[in-house]
């Protein structure tokens, strides 16, 4: 996480006591600022990345698929070492046994576990069911993260999900498929929820960077473990010109750029709101199969895409107009010290541009009659005198 400028604390009264000027500066319910633009920019990026990476999948069909994934996380890890700069690894202290469990769930089901179900699902189902299944995710996140918190979905981030999880669907159609295909598909949606869902409370610790290589480190050993278990002494060769091409873009680019920048973004817009750019994963899964194997990229993918614009930008807030001076109970309270405002304020502050109204219970300040409880001193305090 990068480090504030400023860190400003305010009591409450000195919060009743703003002008509407710097009111309009909290974030409303579908207004978005610059930092939530920003990383709406930066979970965009990611997420097309990601997708991209699916063409570069199509090209390890041969090679042992644990080792691969291995080498991968690996790599990126190693990578991400150098950008951690000095003291880098600190935060790593603060981790608790509970936080480290977390981590190994991260990679394990949102990365490896993933990776290993999609791969299953493809056996039996064609790749579009995995992918239709795996744009439900918004939902899903959508749903339950507001439930586990006891709090009701917000319903434009609801309707933007189903937005996008219909343009997922008409980017990549419906495919051939059995019950064990569906299972499997069902099981790289859980993990592509898991990444996200399991990977917020520790991302306040370790940030973007430290938090990629550590997950990172953690999924090559299990990849490599699940390798040795499968194929043995095989579990990695030597690849060719074209595997090794691949495995370079899913280490730098697919996991280094685009984890690093996914959960960036996480940090400015939430995980809600961020998963609702899963729709740019097959959007950019189809538009790099049509430039680098010639597929088709027609009228329904560029419907499904309009889909997903259109929810990811109803979702966020985007078509929301934003309304000086004025502040909603839902209001997005970022946990990143660094949010623009740098201030919260509770449900009980009165509303912006509402003048401060004396309450019950409140005491009235008067002269204070200091004169009657003065004192005499004999004479000048001594050492000794309290």
């Amino acid at each position: 996480m990068m480090p504030c400028r400023e860190t400003r604390k305010w009591s409450p009264m000195a919060v009743r006591k703003w002008t509407p000027n710097r009111t309009a500066r909290l974030p409303t319910v579908g207004a978005m600022n610059a930092n939530a633009l920003r990383g709406v920019l930066l979970v965009t990026v990611a997420y097309a990345l990601v997708g991209a990476s699916f063409t570069a999948n199509s090209l390890l069909g041969d090679y042992p698929y644990a080792g691969g994934q291995a080498l991968r996380y690996a790599a990126a890890c190693l990578l991400l070492l150098p950008l951690l700069g000095r003291g880098g690894t600190a935060p790593l202290r603060l981790l608790t046994a509970r936080h480290w469990v977390r981590l190994a769930a991260v990679a394990g089901v949102g990365m490896v576990g993933f990776n290993l179900a999609v791969l299953a699902a493809e056996r039996t189902a064609e790749p579009a069911v995995p992918g239709v299944l795996v744009g439900c995710a918004p939902v899903v996140v959508a749903v339950l993260v507001p439930l586990t918190e006891g709090r009701r979905p917000a319903p434009a981030v609801l309707y933007g999900a189903l937005l996008v999880a219909a343009g997922a669907f008409t980017v990549q159609g419906w495919g051939r498929t059995d019950l064990a295909g569906i299972g499997w598909s069902v099981a790289a949606l859980a993990g592509e929820v898991g990444f996200t869902v399991l990977a917020v409370p520790v991302l306040r610790l370790l940030g973007p960077k430290l938090l990629t290589a550590v997950v990172c480190g953690i999924g090559a050993a299990e990849a490599a473990l699940i390798g040795l278990v499968v194929d043995g002494a095989d579990v990695v060769r030597m690849p060719t010109a074209v595997e090794a091409g691949a495995l370079v873009w899913q280490a730098a680019l697919a996991t280094v750029v685009g984890f690093v920048l996914f959960y960036m973004g996480v940090q400015r817009i939430g995980m809600e709101r961020a998963t609702l750019f899963t729709g740019a994963i097959p959007i950019a899964a189809a538009l790099s199969a049509a430039l680098v194997a010639g597929a088709a990229f027609g009228l329904p993918q560029a419907c499904g895409s309009l889909l997903v614009g259109a929810g990811a930008a109803v979702g966020t807030g985007l078509f929301a107009r934003r309304v000086p001076g004025t502040a909603s109970a839902a209001a997005a309270v970022q946990d990143d010290p660094c949010d623009e405002s740098r201030v919260v304020v509770h449900g009980h502050v009165p509303a912006a541009g509402q003048p401060d109204e004396p309450r019950a219970g409140d005491g009235v300040l008067g002269t204070d009659a200091l004169p009657r409880k003065e004192q005499p001193v004999a004479g000048a305090p001594g050492h000794g005198d309290r």
